[in-house]
């Protein structure tokens, strides 16, 4: 089939299957090539001779089975509101961010949501963290610039919650120069009293975890440059800590 200007296909139900296979959608760039909002199909088979130009709407449509081509995705897709069953090809998560990027209002944080709940449905949760990850970094360029830093911290640290074991990774890198540095350069004794024996390492975890208290950070001072360190690690502490606090609030609310 050849269409030169819109297919207007809105409203509509069809029961088994709306197929664009070889078709030719021949509209100008940034016109509507296909119109098919709030329908239902148990099937859409979308595969254009060519990449259409035009502006595919596909808004608030549920679909059963979706069967695409990355080779001849329209140049500009409207998928707000789309739902659907399983796609087919199963691309991985990564893949596809291409498809979620392409329509012409920008970011829209429900396609997303939508194909990773696809993703999880069929059991590739690693694929439905990728797109999710990627939601969240789209969304930061549409946040104000004091949120926008918030948000890139909580990527730096644990990935918006769905890469954990990076913030143990920066503990870990913290905890072991933070012990190197007190072990070489101690802090003094601090207040009245005999003081604990100093451990280096337990004076490190006392100041990268803010709810632990060992004993150590109360009864030792740093002086001098070595203050810097404490502040370094008190901050770096409350940083991971309520990062990771945030991520995996928004992991468990998903949950």
């Amino acid at each position: 089939m050849t269409a030169h200007g819109r297919i207007s296909l809105s409203s509509i139900t069809v029961r088994a299957r709306l197929c664009f296979e070889n078709a030719l959608l021949d509209v100008p760039a940034g016109e509507r090539a296909l119109i098919c909002r709030r329908s239902a199909a148990a099937e859409l088979t979308l595969k254009p001779r060519q990449a259409p130009d035009g502006v595919v709407d596909l808004s608030h449509t549920r679909i059963g089975v979706l069967r695409d081509d990355a080779a001849t995705w329209p140049r500009a897709l409207v998928l707000e509101g789309l739902a659907y069953d399983s796609t087919k090809p199963a691309l991985p998560g990564r893949r596809r961010l291409t498809w979620l990027d392409r329509d012409p209002a920008g970011f829209a944080p429900q396609p997303y949501e939508q194909l990773a709940a696809n993703h999880q449905r069929h059991g590739r949760d690693a694929d439905a963290r990728v797109v999710l990850l990627a939601k969240q970094r789209r969304r930061r360029t549409t946040l104000a610039w004091p949120a926008r830093i918030w948000s890139l911290l909580q990527d730096l640290t644990v990935g918006y919650g769905y890469r954990p074991l990076r913030a143990v990774l920066l503990l870990a890198v913290f905890f072991t120069v933070g012990t190197a540095l007190f072990a070489t350069w101690p802090p003094v004794p601090d207040g009245d009293g005999v003081p604990p024996d100093f451990q280096p390492a337990v004076y490190t975890l006392d100041l990268l975890l803010p709810v632990v208290d060992f004993g150590q950070e109360r009864a030792f001072a740093a002086h001098g440059a070595m203050q810097w360190a404490v502040v370094v690690l008190v901050s770096a502490g409350w940083i991971l800590a309520t990062t990771a606090a945030a991520g995996a609030n928004r992991v468990l609310r998903r949950s």
